[in-house]
């Protein structure tokens, strides 16, 4: 890419699995708002830079594609999943009133506070895990064995769902997040199914409440009078389903992947395990795989981006791992470090739209951390990191497998 290009197509190449694409400094520095071609065929406009990216993130004008809007759609063929093509929203709110009601209702449940009483089980459950992991002897998957099964376990109990149907949600999941995996008909079934499973659970919790999130907003609903209708609550349900899985199993096995790749890193935590909280951080600031798309938002009117207005019914994107990597807010950017604090990333997102999990998000990942630095601090990649591969056709990045030994 030059500076000349008059198009960038998404997603970007890399030069390796763990490695961010050049093209995001000379965008960064040259081509800040840039105009990007999907796989679809449609265009809209990519920023890179972070103040640009937090800007239009913190702004409450501004939301993710809604149904009614125009935007420009991720996947070719009408093949996306919700979460790509705005003909399959979810039906929560999106915007305005009802967003900041549908957020006050479950930003409570999502309190740092809360994630801590939550710790303790996950720990038992990611000790478990990792024994069953030794048992059935080395190299081992460590994505398959430990990055997938916790964050499901963690999501069921929250949320009340079984944990024995976890490769439907795995399913589901890939298909709400799907750009070219799998088809229009595909996608579309997928999304009927996951729909009238999260239905029947909600009916369910309704005629037999539990001490599960779905239940406890169904209790609240009736006590105010004003809670998260069936819709709402639906939406919810499968939102957190995917959120809950599909990100965190693949952060889990990019985390430990990137500590080790570079050994001294390993070393680092196992001299100071103190340092976790902030390696976590900075893990997810450093993250080049993020997905190759990055946040969207739908412009409802014109917006000024570094005296470039861009046009209402413009779709951006918003870089977060680019922003991530921006040497006027970051010193040494593309230099891991672990004691990197304040670290004000922007991998969970700004504003009002800022990720509700994301203190979900980094206990389950400081909480697997800890328990593999005690229990196998050993741990190193069974395979050079150029061979692991890279997850495709979804939006979320990730890698397919995280071969380990120990």
């Amino acid at each position: 890419m030059s500076q000349h290009d008059p198009l960038v197509r998404l997603p970007l190449g890399t030069d390796g699995p763990l490695e961010p694409p050049a093209d995001w400094k000379r965008l960064r520095e040259q081509c800040p708002v840039a105009t990007v071609e999907l796989p679809s065929g449609d265009t809209g406009t990519l920023l890179t830079r972070y103040d640009h990216v937090k800007a239009l993130l913190s702004d409450p004008r501004f939301s993710r594609p809604a149904a009614e809007d125009n935007s420009a759609r991720i996947a070719p063929e009408g093949a996306g999943g919700v979460s790509t093509n705005s003909d399959m929203s979810l039906p929560v709110p999106l915007k305005g009133e009802g967003h900041l009601r549908w957020r006050r209702h479950l930003s409570k449940y999502f309190t740092a506070k809360r994630m801590t009483a939550l710790r303790p089980g996950m720990a038992d459950m990611a000790e478990a895990l990792v024994d069953d992991m030794v048992k059935s002897g080395r190299p081992a998957d460590l994505k398959a064995a430990l990055g997938f099964p916790l964050p499901v376990y963690v999501i069921c109990d929250l949320l009340g769902a079984p944990v024995e149907d976890r490769d439907r949600f795995s399913y589901w999941s890939d298909a709400f997040l799907n750009v070219s995996r799998y088809t229009k008909e595909e996608t579309k079934a997928a999304s009927t199914e996951f729909m009238a499973y999260m239905s029947d659970l909600v009916a369910a919790k309704r005629a037999q409440p539990g001490e599960d999130l779905i239940s406890t907003l169904i209790a609240e609903s009736r006590a105010e009078g004003e809670g998260l209708s069936d819709p709402e609550l639906l939406g919810t349900g499968m939102g957190l389903l995917v959120a809950g899985h599909e990100t965190t199993a693949n952060m889990i096995g990019k985390m430990v992947a990137m500590l080790l790749a570079d050994r001294t890193r390993w070393e680092r935590l196992l001299a100071d395990p103190s340092l976790v909280r902030t390696a976590v951080d900075e893990v997810l600031r450093s993250d080049a795989n993020l997905g190759g798309f990055g946040i969207r938002r739908y412009l409802t009117e014109d917006f000024e981006v570094d005296g470039t207005v861009l046009p209402g019914g413009t779709t951006v994107f918003c870089g977060l791992s680019a922003a991530n990597r921006d040497e006027h807010v970051f010193a040494d950017p593309d230099e891991m470090d672990l004691t990197r604090s304040p670290n004000p990333h922007l991998t969970f997102g700004a504003g009002a739209h800022s990720c509700l999990g994301q203190s979900l998000a980094r206990t389950e990942l400081q909480v697997v951390l800890e328990v593999l630095l005690r229990k196998l601090p050993s741990l190193d990649l069974a395979v050079p990191v150029a061979e692991l591969k890279q997850v495709e056709g979804l939006t979320v990045g990730g890698l397919q497998e995280v071969p380990v030994r120990w």
